[in-house]
C-alpha cells in the first residue's frame, strides 16, 4: 500500500479546505446589491419623486430628462447623511446633444439629505430654500414660485 509523503498530504488537506471554505465563506461575506433609487428631472422644473426613503449602502441616481440644467446642491445645515458641500451639475439634454444628465451619490450613514437646485433656488435666513424671483417664486405662467428641491432619508440597515 503507497502511503503518500506527509507534506504531500498536508497539501491536500489544505487545498480542500480551503475550497471547502471558500464556497461557504462567499454567499455569507457577499452585501445584497441594490440598484440606485432613480430621481427624475422631467421635463419641468421639479424633483420627482420629491422624498425619497433609502437605507444605508443604497444611492440615488438623478436624471434630468429637461432641456435646462439643473444642480444638485446640499442644504449643509440640515444634511446629516453625508456629502456636504456638494454642488453639482446636472447637464440637460440641450448641454449632452439629447442624453439625459445623469449624477449618483452613494449613501453609507443613516441621516437626512436635503437638496436644492441653485438655478431655482435659493436659500434664505433660515437655511430653507426659497425659489427665486419676484415674491419669492418665478411667475411667468410655467413656474409657480416652488423652489426645486428634494430630500432624502437614509435609514439604517435595520430600520424600515
Amino acid at each position: 500500500m503507497f502511503v503518500a509523503p506527509l507534506s504531500a498530504r498536508l497539501r491536500l488537506v489544505a487545498v480542500l479546505a480551503g475550497l471547502g471554505l471558500a464556497g461557504l465563506a462567499a454567499p455569507s461575506l457577499a452585501a445584497p446589491v441594490r440598484p440606485p433609487i432613480q430621481v427624475v428631472v422631467p421635463e419641468a422644473d421639479r424633483f420627482s419623486p420629491f422624498v425619497v426613503t433609502i437605507h444605508a449602502g443604497q444611492s440615488i441616481e438623478w436624471i434630468n430628462r429637461d432641456t435646462d440644467d439643473h444642480t444638485i446642491v446640499s442644504d449643509d445645515a440640515f444634511n446629516t447623511a453625508g456629502h456636504k458641500a456638494t454642488d453639482h451639475l446636472l447637464p440637460g439634454t440641450d448641454t449632452t446633444g439629447g442624453a439625459p444628465g445623469r449624477f449618483v451619490l452613494r449613501f453609507d450613514r443613516p441621516g437626512t439629505f436635503a437638496y436644492f437646485c441653485r438655478f431655482h433656488a435659493r436659500l434664505d435666513s433660515a437655511n430653507q430654500p426659497v425659489a427665486p424671483g419676484p415674491r419669492g417664486g418665478i411667475q411667468d405662467g410655467s413656474n409657480f414660485g416652488t423652489p426645486m428641491m428634494g430630500v432624502i432619508t437614509v435609514l439604517g440597515e435595520g430600520d424600515d
